[in-house]
C-alpha cells in the first residue's frame, strides 16, 4: 500500500520518506534508550518499543513470553484495547487489563479504541486503579 510514496518518482506533494530498518537490538536516539518489542496483530509481526521505562504498543493481540520480559520494569504503557468483545487482531479491554497487571506496570492508558468500546467516563469509572483511557491531547512527561 502507500505505493506512491515509494517510487523513485516523486510527483509534488508526495511524501520524501527515509526508510531506516530496524532491528530487534535496543539502540539509543539522543540519550532515550529504545527497546523493540515484537507483538503480533494477528499473524502479522508488528514492532512496539520501550524508551527508557515507558512502553508504546498498538495494533496488537499477542505478546510472547520472551518479548513481555523486555516491557517488565515499565512505569507507563501505552496500549491498544479497541473494545470489550473479542477482536481477531486487537486487544480487548479485559485482554489489555490483564496484560498490563501480569506485567505488573503502574500505570497503564489505553488506545485505539472504537466506538464500540462505550462512554469515556462510564468505562474509566470501571477501570482498576493506574489504568486509564486515554484521550485527544494527552500528555505524559518522563524524566
Amino acid at each position: 500500500d502507500f505505493y506512491y510514496a515509494f517510487t523513485d518518482t516523486k510527483y509534488p506533494g508526495i511524501p520524501e520518506l527515509n526508510m531506516n530498518t530496524i532491528s530487534m537490538e535496543p539502540f539509543v536516539v539522543g540519550d532515550i534508550p529504545i527497546q523493540p518489542i515484537l507483538v503480533w496483530h494477528l499473524k502479522m509481526p508488528v514492532l512496539g518499543f520501550r524508551f527508557g521505562k515507558f512502553t508504546y504498543i498498538t495494533d496488537a493481540n499477542r505478546i510472547e513470553e520472551s518479548e513481555k520480559e523486555k516491557i517488565r520494569g515499565s512505569e507507563v504503557m501505552v496500549l491498544n484495547a479497541l473494545r470489550k468483545q473479542k477482536h481477531i487482531s486487537h486487544f480487548t479491554l479485559g485482554e489489555a487489563i490483564d496484560l498490563v497487571k501480569e506485567l505488573k506496570v503502574p500505570q497503564g492508558y489505553f488506545t485505539h479504541l472504537s466506538h464500540q468500546m462505550g462512554r469515556h467516563a462510564e468505562i474509566e469509572a470501571e477501570l482498576p486503579d493506574g489504568i486509564h483511557l486515554a484521550w485527544d491531547g494527552l500528555t505524559l512527561e518522563f524524566n
